[in-house]
């Protein structure tokens, strides 16, 4: 039952109705500015990455951030957009007990919905080697105490598998069709290595809505989403890209800084002052300040 007065939408039933319209570009975005440029541009979703959180407070992504961290930055995110956000929850935070936590702490956040990934901790990057998978029923307890666990039974629950790395590609398949009998909703295939597989994926798992993670410099190969899309894959995730041509940039314009001793020949690729204060809405903020003032 939804938490959510009639006539409401919740954040997982936007999310729902958004991609059963068109499969959907989901960028990922690494803080709250970010999240509301996504959406002034058109987006109609946006992505809370692990990678992308963990690497922006400088550890690696093998488990070290925590649930409240997740909780934190979601909550900054959704407070300053509109549009359904998806959360990166790992590995769940622990056992199933642990997910139940996991999905009403991020659920209360304002998350449409989170994916849950059937790595052991320590967990790895999904297009690394060495990753290491937890038994397939302790995953399906998981996604059970996940559904049991949300308010709100449109908030979307993404089952990752990272079988196809470890076990194979069949393994990845049997692992989904468990998955979704468990009570997800889409199934995040995680570092399938062809074209080809991305299709067998897809006619095994028909009619699962399914998520494509194009990440860069990854095991998959980057696909248009529009192939995607008539493949059945609903989600296109792109979950770090935003963070690496960030970071490229500002290394970019600390080195010139070096060399230089100044910063004017960067100035063309900077946001100017205007255009950064009317992301802010720096004029509403002024004009309430004025009112409170009379």
């Amino acid at each position: 039952m939804s938490k959510f007065p009639e006539g409401v939408l919740s954040p997982g039933r936007r999310l729902h109705q958004a991609w059963e319209r068109s499969t959907l570009a989901v960028p990922g975005v690494f803080n709250a500015l970010v999240g509301r440029m996504a959406e002034r541009l058109g987006f109609q979703a946006i992505y809370l990455s692990g990678a992308a959180l963990s690497a922006s407070l400088a550890v690696p992504d093998v488990g070290l951030v925590t649930l409240t961290e997740f909780v934190d930055a979601a909550r900054a995110i959704t407070s300053a957009t509109q549009i359904p956000l998806i959360c990166d929850a790992d590995t769940g935070f622990g056992e199933a007990l642990n997910v139940e936590r996991t999905i009403r702490s991020l659920e209360a956040a304002g998350v449409a919905g989170l994916h849950l990934e059937d790595q052991q901790l320590p967990k790895r990057c999904g297009h690394l080697s060495g990753k290491q998978l937890v038994d397939a029923q302790v995953m399906i307890a998981k996604l059970r105490a996940a559904a049991a666990a949300r308010r709100d039974t449109d908030f979307v629950l993404i089952a990752r598998t990272d079988a196809r790395g470890v076990l194979g590609f069949e393994e990845a398949v049997r692992r989904a069709h468990l998955y979704v009998e468990a009570g997800a909703d889409m199934i995040f295939p995680e570092a399938l290595e062809s074209p080809e597989e991305f299709a067998t994926f897809a006619r095994a798992l028909h009619p699962v809505p399914l998520l494509a993670n194009m990440t860069e410099f990854g095991k998959s190969p980057i696909l248009d989403r529009k192939e995607l899309g008539e493949l059945g894959y609903r989600i296109v995730l792109y979950p770090v890209t935003t963070l690496r041509v960030a970071l490229k940039a500002v290394q970019t314009a600390l080195l010139e800084i070096v060399a230089k001793g100044h910063q004017r020949d960067q100035l063309h690729h900077m946001l100017t002052r205007a255009q950064l204060y009317e992301l802010l809405d720096y004029a509403d903020y002024e004009e309430r300040d004025r009112t409170y003032f009379g």
